[in-house]
């Protein structure tokens, strides 16, 4: 990696643990919606272990929605996106090193919490590996997508709402996917390597897309 790619990369991950959204709000937000849905469910311990697993992912992916709205907010807010654009740089690498922090600083605790969150929902350990795995395996492509809407909002002041619709539509395979696999490593209705393999090409498809679609997008937001 180049000297200003890594210094790229340090700067948006200073910039993402300090901006809302950093590693202890989403790890306090994952913890809040796991649990705050059991007295919703009941204390059915079994009704949870069967659930656990698509609970886990739905806060993931709700956690990893804080702060992505400020991805490229605060780079045009103080003209950073400009300079960014008239140095030449190839966009779609500096839309990834972005992405890369972002996830680092979010994803990431997210993923290290999820073994812990999963024994407030009963799991049984087969089933905790399976979600922190897939979680690991698909967090990615939710800090990617969700780069896309980023991108597209980053010219309104209050875009967080629209972000979200705009966001969630698109993250439902990864969802499926991530919540079929750890479903499968548990119940066994399929083996748990075909949901897992889907879930990785998509998280590998929106390695691809996401950076490209998002550069495209700053492009015309700067025109």
């Amino acid at each position: 990696m180049s000297s200003w790619a890594l210094s790229l990369f340090q700067r948006e991950l200073r910039l993402a643990v300090r901006v809302g959204g950093g590693a202890l709000v989403g790890v306090l937000f994952f913890l809040a919606v796991v649990t705050v849905i059991p007295f919703g469910v009941g204390p059915d311990l079994n009704l949870l272990a069967r659930i656990g697993p698509a609970i886990l992912w739905i806060g993931a992916l709700l956690a990893t929605l804080l702060g992505l709205d400020r991805l490229f907010q605060a780079d045009r807010d103080d003209g950073s996106l400009d300079l960014i654009l008239m140095a030449g740089r190839p966009l779609e690498l500096v839309v990834l090193i972005k992405c890369l922090a972002h996830w680092m600083a979010t994803g990431l605790p997210l993923v290290a919490a999820a073994p812990v969150l999963a024994i407030f929902l009963n799991l049984e350990p087969t089933a905790i590996g399976a979600v922190t795995l897939t979680l690991a395996a698909g967090t990615p492509a939710l800090t990617l997508i969700g780069a896309i809407g980023a991108s597209l909002t980053v010219t309104l002041r209050r875009g967080g709402l629209l972000l979200a619709v705009l966001v969630i539509p698109l993250t439902i395979p990864v969802l499926i996917f991530g919540v079929s696999a750890a479903d499968a490593a548990v119940n066994d209705p399929v083996p748990f390597m075909t949901p897992f393999l889907i879930l990785c090409s998509l998280s590998l498809i929106s390695l691809v897309v996401g950076p490209f679609a998002s550069a495209a997008a700053l492009r015309f937001s700067s025109d």
